[in-house]
């Protein structure tokens, strides 16, 4: 069965994972995560896309990126093919370091924005490159940090990264601290003082280690969509029969509107410049 094609369109909320070959490590030490970092840095500003969310794990990352105006699809071929290289070079090795295509899932930002962003932050404490939150507060390899104000942000481009970057694009980027603007959007969902913002989202962070791996934010459809198998199976006996489609997280109506959205991106992309006929 041939796969889907991913929904990409401006303004989605995407979580996207992708992992090395045959579960083997992309990062062998620290000088590969200061990499991808640069490039993601690189890739986000060029393409005016918000990352909320990110975590860096010995063989795989996750992303929680709102699209701008570039593609998806274009933004992660550019992070992904160039970190690649680059670590292939490093360490002296050929062939494919990522195994196949990257994965995302579009989200319904009401229902699940603070829900990823706490996963994705747990996932170095769920994996045990943490031994608990205190050490998850320090760990340099995630967002979460940032958002308790214990690191510093380093998807923040420095002033020679913007300039290399409005070389890179064929346009001049305007920039208006986008990685800044992202942190803030975050922490007022808890509240307008920035002190008081960040100790809820600690108290939000601690409530979510009980909760587990949380299976249903690994990817969409119904049985995610609906809070688990249980709760989807539950729904369709009650004859609650709700749209459906595996790569988007969230109810019925969202997954209808994610497809339209999707769906007028594509037209536009492949309209064609002259009447036919």
């Amino acid at each position: 069965m041939p796969r889907q094609a991913r929904l990409d369109a401006p303004g989605l909320l995407q979580h996207v994972m992708a992992r090395g070959i045959e579960r083997r490590e992309i990062f062998a030490d620290d000088e590969d995560r200061r990499d991808l970092l640069g490039r993601i840095v690189f890739v986000l500003e060029e393409s005016r896309t918000q990352c909320y969310a990110w975590a860096l794990i010995p063989n795989h990352f996750h992303l929680l990126l709102r699209t701008g105006p570039v593609s998806l699809k274009k933004t992660m071929r550019r992070l992904l093919t160039g970190y690649a290289g680059g670590f292939n070079r490093r360490h002296k090795r050929s062939g494919h370091l990522f195994q196949n295509r990257y994965k995302s899932i579009v989200c319904e930002e009401d229902n699940y924005l603070l829900e990823l962003i706490r996963y994705i932050h747990l996932n170095p404490l769920r994996t045990h490159l943490v031994e608990d939150l205190d050490a998850l507060d320090k760990y340099p390899w995630s967002g979460h940090g940032v958002l308790v104000g214990t690191m510093e942000n380093p998807l923040v481009p420095a002033v020679d990264e913007k300039s290399r970057i409005r070389q890179a694009s064929k346009e001049q980027i305007k920039f208006s601290g986008l990685a800044e603007k992202t942190v803030h959007d975050v922490l007022e969902c808890f509240g307008g003082n920035v002190g008081e913002a960040r100790r809820k989202y600690r108290k939000f962070v601690e409530k979510g280690v009980a909760l587990g791996r949380r299976p249903e934010f690994q990817g969409g459809g119904l049985f995610r969509s609906s809070g688990g198998r249980k709760a989807a199976l539950s729904e369709l006996k009650r004859g609650n029969k709700e749209k459906s489609d595996s790569r988007v997280l969230g109810c019925g109506d969202f997954v209808k509107a994610a497809l339209r959205h999707a769906e007028k991106g594509l037209e536009k992309k492949y309209r064609p410049k002259r009447p036919i006929g």
